[in-house]
């Protein structure tokens, strides 16, 4: 838009300054829009106003700030006219002159125009034209009007038909439906309520937002269904006094049976047993609350878990909703090791169906999770010594974890007769001596009951000095020649040991308590002579003893052996004469055959094999010699031969057959006559008594070895039997709490035999029921084998049985008696694992509720038990030796409902550390009635507009009481109703309006509301107050109004503050506060100079005024009324300040320096005195005078033109 510069013509001539700022001014605002050239401009750019929809023609729009053009010359004839966008013509411009400003008024043309309808187009902006006529000035501006909103419209329901099904059980104050609707008005004109056509008690309707609550008790069996109608009520059209409906819609609510509970699962898990066939790994169980179909199962499923498809639900069971998980096919354990977690859900067959909320059961991989029973060992490898007799412990097997049903058996088998098993404990023993099976490995096969589970154990047998060393023969005999050298064997002894090692090594030595003149090789047996042997003077035999002797340990073994050495007589000794020398006489008649004498000899080789024979002197033949007897005998007679007198020198020897004796000599004398019969004299050699002498030694050595021989076996004889010492008692106790491997006692015995025949064994043959006890085969320790118990078993008879190792074997027993003491080792144990009592609240103090008890298995203080309740509790106590728990604190369920104690049990050991065991016991609280309703919270604040329909619920009551039951069921009244214009639901504590209210008539109420309990015997109640707030709806119709849109007024200046100016008046149609008027000044040049009067619109001075320095002031009044939403409207005051001669004429300078001429001519004009006077009356008037500095009369000044002259006389 162009904008077209002018000047201003026809005005006065300004000052230079005037001029100046004016141009500048008309600088600044150039191509500014609404301006004009040189002032010539509207005072803003755009306007904002309004008018409402549907206004009668010749209607002014409304703004708040003064629409228009200042007037820089009054004069100026200004037109407006509006150039664009009213294209329907709505609108026309007016233009109204006060005082220096042209108004721009528009307003609504009359006629056949069209109505303004805000719904149509609610916003125009004229674009408005101002001139001056007959002259080239223009000026531009925006007026936007907004077009306000009238209620014009109702609203409208859509849909207009709802329906909707709840359950029965559905809680008071669910929302169960909205209702909605419209209406194309704004504002407080396009709101509306919702009510309901006819009264209802079940249901209520917000009023604003249309949700449909449930607000009393449904009953199926009652009424299944309601016909609900719903108004919509436009707010505005009760504020005009019209209560037409715009609307109506219909709500059907259909109520159903409920299927209230959905299912429930109950999943127990199992673990199954490995054997069975048809494994079972959970138990399900499904219960519903409802009754009838709804309470009935339909099924039962895996919805997750099982993507193999493994597993199924079975129902069986006792139970009627009883369902087991079972394997539909092996189980793939080792894809899934950790196990499945599997998916349940019921569903019932209610209508609605309901489903159970899943529920995830964990089948745990059997293999994983369950500990398997096992032996400890897979193999067990033990040995024991060979020396070992029946009784001695061997192994202890065990399965772990081991089952109290546990039975261990040994498998049938050739080695299971040496041994026993203790079936319960495990413990393996000898049954017989194993010495005299010649095994080095047993192996032994050991199971459970069931014979599932195998273990073995292998027996390593070790090598005792049990064998004796046996020689190959039973006895040994040689032969040896009295002649062999020194150093001779003579023969060999063998002996084996099957032992083993130093037990099997043998060493062989003569047992002999004689000189032998034999030695034996310790090493090889070899026998040989130690000494020259002589078969005249030593044994003929000798028999000793060859003993065999192992390297063994503790003792040797060893064993004996008859030797026989006879020594061979050789032929080494030659005969000896016992008589030589000898010499006799014999008659000459000497009888032939005659004994003459005899000769002896002695061979100590051959004592009867000696032969005589004569050498010599024998050679006529007279005598003859008998070899065998050496009798001499007369051969051939003498007398015949002659012979009277005569000499024979005979030489006589005496053989052996090897050896000559020395001969000797027989002197034989012949004579004439009678001889005696002794003629005959030897000398004596006494060989025969030396012979004697020898065989004498002989016989005592042989008597000797003859002797040895019944000794023989005197240290080898198992004479004696094991003895217990006179010590072992009878009977002896321990502790139950005696650790494995502790001593007990040490039973002494002895065997007087020597080595192994006295080397004493101990073991338990009987009496170990429990294996408790072991006692060590060498020393006779007895120990602590396996825990006792005594409240197992108090008293063992233990068979103590002692063996020697002597061969036959035997054996002693006696009989030992183990009392097994208490010791503090069990712990008192409760009769239930849990307790639970149910007492009622009102239970007084004292009141005794259960007795607990638990029981110690052990004796004397060990086993006394007393109670105590561990749980930190004033309400509960217990009596510490009877069990008995008894109300110590008064009860209340409300503050707590139930708990939770522990209770302890502990023993009264006075030694050691005491045991105790804890058990739960839960007390349930059964209600009393003795709680009154309490009103949440304890009294109500509302605020209720006035306007609202009949029915509405403007308060919901809530009452808490904690009792159960009855006692719980709260019913509600009102005490004052305030003559029927509240109501309240005595289920629900919903109250309503059931009268119009009138803010203007009452602004509170105060309500007075009961709650009571159904308790039996005695109801409680409780009483609260509701305080109702009326609020004010806005019913300010009409807005105030002027008679004019503008008012001149004048006031002089320097008038007192104060002063009335003029007084503006509106008028409001309302009644009441609405229609009540305050007045104000809000805007204008005059605001702070200026009051207003609030309640009578007289406007007065608020400052003194100076006409010279503001001759005019433009005022906004606003006239508000006092509405709930105020309305107001708005007079423009011109007040022109009237002149007062309040101030002095001023010259143009304060100080003058003319010059002028000596001799100067009279009147001469000096200077000219310019003056002016603020005062617009006073200007004209001025009169001038020279005051002082004159005195000589040299000047002098014209009143009127204020020229100084000179001169009235020469300078």
């Amino acid at each position: 838009m162009d904008i077209i510069m002018g000047y201003c013509v026809g005005t006065r001539p300004p000052s230079c300054l005037i001029l100046l700022l004016l141009k500048l001014l008309a600088t600044l605002s150039q191509g500014l829009p609404g301006t004009g050239p040189l002032g010539f401009h509207f005072t803003h750019s755009i306007y904002n106003a309004t008018v409402y929809e549907n206004s009668a023609a010749r209607t002014y729009v409304n703004s708040q700030s003064r629409m228009g053009i200042t007037l820089i010359d009054l004069s100026w004839d200004i037109k407006y006219r509006i150039v664009s966008g009213d294209e329907e013509g709505f609108f026309k411009a007016e233009e109204v002159i006060i005082a220096d400003f042209c108004f721009l008024r528009i307003r609504t043309k009359g006629g056949n125009s069209a109505i303004l309808n805000r719904e149509i187009q609610d916003n125009y902006l004229l674009i408005v034209k101002g001139s001056v006529r007959g002259e080239d000035l223009e000026a531009w501006t925006k007026v936007s009007i907004q077009v306000l909103d009238m209620n014009d419209l109702r609203p409208l329901f859509s849909p207009t038909t709802y329906s909707v099904t709840i359950a029965e059980n559905t809680p008071l104050r669910t929302s169960v439906a909205q209702v909605t609707a419209t209406d194309a008005d704004i504002g407080s004109n396009g709101e509306f309520y919702y009510y309901f056509k006819n009264k209802v008690e079940l249901f209520s309707v917000h009023p604003t937002s249309g949700v449909i609550s449930l607000s009393g008790r449904l009953n199926y069996d009652e009424k299944s269904r309601y016909d609900l109608e719903i108004l919509a009520v436009d707010r505005g059209m009760k504020l005009y006094g019209n209560n037409g409906v715009s609307s109506t819609a219909k709500l059907y609510v259909h109520v159903e049976r409920v299927n209230e509970h959905a299912p429930a699962l109950h999943v127990v898990a199992h673990v199954p047993f490995s054997l069975d066939t048809e494994p079972v790994y959970a138990v399900v169980t499904a219960d519903d609350l409802d009754e009838g179909a709804n309470g009935e199962i339909e099924s039962v499923s895996i919805v997750a878990g099982d993507p193999l498809d493994q597993f199924f639900l079975a129902k069986e069971g006792k139970w009627v909703n009883e369902y087991r998980i079972k394997e539909k096919k092996p189980v793939d354990w080792e894809s899934f090791p950790y196990g499945y977690n599997l998916t349940l859900q019921a569903k019932d067959k209610g209508s609605p169906q309901k489903f159970s909320a899943v529920k995830i059961v964990h089948i745990a991989n059997p293999k994983r999770d369950t500990v398997p029973v096992r032996f400890e060992k897979e193999a067990y490898e033990v040995s024991i010594s060979e020396f070992s007799p029946p009784g001695v412990v061997v192994a202890i097997v065990k399965l772990s974890p081991e089952p109290l049903d546990v039975e261990y058996r040994l498998s049938p088998g050739e080695d299971a007769q040496y041994f026993k098993i203790n079936p319960q404990s495990g413990l393996i023993v000898t049954a017989q001596p194993l010495n005299t099976i010649k095994k080095e490995v047993y192996k032994l096969g050991v199971t459970n009951k069931e014979g599932d589970l195998k273990t073995q154990v292998t027996i390593s047998i070790e090598d005792a000095n049990d064998h004796t060393p046996e020689f190959q023969q039973p006895l040994y005999e040689a032969f040896v020649n009295e002649s062999v050298p020194v150093g001779t064997s003579v023969l060999t002894v063998s002996a084996s040991d099957k032992d083993k090692g130093e037990n099997g090594y043998i060493t062989y030595s003569i047992a002999s308590l004689n000189v032998l003149p034999f030695a034996i090789n310790q090493f090889t047996g070899v026998i040989s002579t130690t000494e020259e042997l002589d078969f005249e003077s030593s044994p003929e035999t000798y028999r000793f003893v060859v003993r065999a002797s192992d390297w063994g340990s503790p003792y040797r073994h060893e064993s004996e052996v008859n030797v026989t050495i006879r020594v061979g007589n050789v032929n080494d000794n030659s005969p000896l004469f016992e008589k030589v020398a000898c010499q006799g006489v014999i008659s000459y008649d000497f009888p032939v055959g005659g004994h003459i004498t005899a000769v002896s000899a002695i061979d100590i080789d051959e004592l009867e094999l000696v032969k005589y024979k004569i050498i010599s002197g024998n050679e006529l033949g007279f005598f003859y010699l008998n070899p065998d007897s050496g009798v001499l005998q007369l051969k051939k007679s003498l007398m015949n031969a002659g012979i009277k007198n005569g000499n024979f020198a005979l030489r006589i020897t005496a053989t052996d057959g090897e050896n000559l004796a020395d001969p000797m000599s027989v002197n034989i004398s012949v004579l004439h006559g009678k001889v005696s019969s002794k003629s005959f004299s030897c000398r004596e050699t006494r060989v025969a008594q030396k012979l004697a002498e020898k065989l004498l030694i002989k016989a005592k050595a042989n008597g000797k070895l003859n002797l040895e021989d019944g000794f023989l076996d005197f240290y080898s004889v198992n004479r004696q039997g094991p003895h217990f010492d006179k010590s072992f008692p009878s009977d002896v106790a321990v502790k139950e709490n005696l650790p494995v491997g502790a001593n007990i006692l040490k039973i002494k015995a002895y065997d007087s035999d020597s080595g192994f025949n006295g080397k004493v064994l101990f073991t338990i043959s009987d009496g170990n029921v429990d294996s408790c006890f072991n006692i060590d085969m060498e020393t006779g320790q007895l120990q602590v084998l396996m825990p006792m118990d005594r409240e197992h078993r108090d008293l063992y008879l233990l068979n103590i049985t002692i063996y020697d190792l002597g061969n036959p074997q035997k054996s002693s027993w006696r009989l030992l008696t183990i009392n097994v003491e208490d010791a503090n080792d069990n712990s008192p144990v409760f009769l239930q694992d849990s307790y639970s009592v149910n007492i009622l609240e009102s239970s007084s103090i004292g009141t005794e509720i259960i007795q607990v008890e638990a029981r110690d298995k052990d004796l004397g203080s060990n086993g006394e038990v007393t109670y105590s309740v561990l749980t930190d509790t004033q309400q509960f106590a217990i009596n510490s030796s009877t069990g008995i728990v008894y109300i110590a604190d008064q009860l209340d369920r409300e503050s707590k409902a139930n708990y939770s104690l522990k209770i302890e049990a502990r023993d009264k050991a006075e030694s050691g550390q005491q045991l105790f065991s804890v058990v739960t016991l839960k007390v349930f609280l059964d209600d009393v009635n003795d709680c009154s309703p309490a009103f949440i919270p304890s009294s109500y604040s509302v605020k209720v507009l006035e306007d609202l329909p009949v029915g509405t619920v403007i308060a919901w009551l809530e009452t808490h009481d904690p009792d159960l039951g009855l006692g719980g069921q709260v019913r509600y009244s009102l005490v004052n109703d305030y003559n029927g214009r509240f109501e309240i639901d005595k289920a629900s504590g919903a109250i309503r309006l059931s009268r119009e209210l009138d803010y203007e008539k009452q602004q509170f109420y105060n309500l007075t509301v009961r709650a009571k309990d159904k308790g039996r015997p005695v109801s409680l109640s409780s009483v609260s107050f509701v305080e109702v707030e009326v609020v004010d709806v806005n019913e300010n119709l009409h807005t105030p109004y002027f008679p004019d849109f503008a008012v001149v007024g004048s006031v002089k200046e320097n008038s007192r503050i104060g002063t009335s100016v003029l007084q503006v008046t509106a008028h409001d149609e309302d009644s009441g506060r609405d229609g009540e008027i305050q007045y104000s000044i809000r805007d204008g040049s005059g605001l702070g100079r200026f009051n207003i009067d609030d309640e009578s619109g007289v406007v007065s001075t608020a400052d003194i005024l100076d006409r010279e320095t503001t001759g005019s002031y433009w005022l906004t009044v606003y006239a508000t009324d006092r509405g709930v939403v105020p309305l107001y409207s708005t007079i423009e005051v011109y007040i022109e300040i009237e002149d007062v001669n309040d101030n002095a004429p001023l010259t143009s300078e304060p100080i003058y320096y003319p010059v002028v001429m000596e001799n100067s001519p009279k009147d001469v004009s000096v200077i000219q005195i310019q003056a002016e006077d603020p005062d617009s009356s006073s200007n004209e008037k001025l009169t001038y005078r020279i005051t002082s500095g004159n005195p000589q009369n040299f000047f002098a000044i014209n009143i009127k033109t204020v020229f100084l002259g000179c001169c009235n006389k020469i300078l």
